[in-house]
């Protein structure tokens, strides 16, 4: 069983629940922080889920591990939590964007060869 595709899954099954809490419960800044971190997490669950098709097991961990962390802290942020959890948030994006490079890399290094 490849436990990055299920946690892919979970993680857009996440990002939907938190756009449509964001949608139809939440106030304020809740429903910007909801709705970024449902966006993001969302569509890199699917890049997961794509890059593990193309045999890039690294790059789609970072895509689930990085998403968690950025999406999760702004949910947690919008359920209350103390709002210096947003200092936490850039470490997922930095996972995203690594995630992306390294991706690339992979990509460029089969086309190179």
């Amino acid at each position: 069983m490849n436990w990055i595709a299920v946690l892919a899954a979970l993680s857009g099954a996440m990002a939907v629940a938190a756009g449509a809490f964001g949608a139809h419960g939440a106030q304020g800044a809740a429903v910007e922080w909801l709705k970024t971190g449902g966006h993001y997490q969302l569509v890199h669950a699917v890049a997961a889920l794509v890059a593990l098709q193309l045999g890039a097991r690294g790059p789609a961990a970072l895509f689930v591990g990085g998403g968690f962390v950025f999406a999760g802290t702004l949910y947690l942020m919008a359920l209350g939590l103390p709002r210096w959890l947003g200092a936490v948030t850039p470490i997922g994006g930095a996972a995203l964007i690594v995630g992306w490079l390294w991706l690339a890399w992979t990509l460029a290094s089969r086309v190179a060869k």
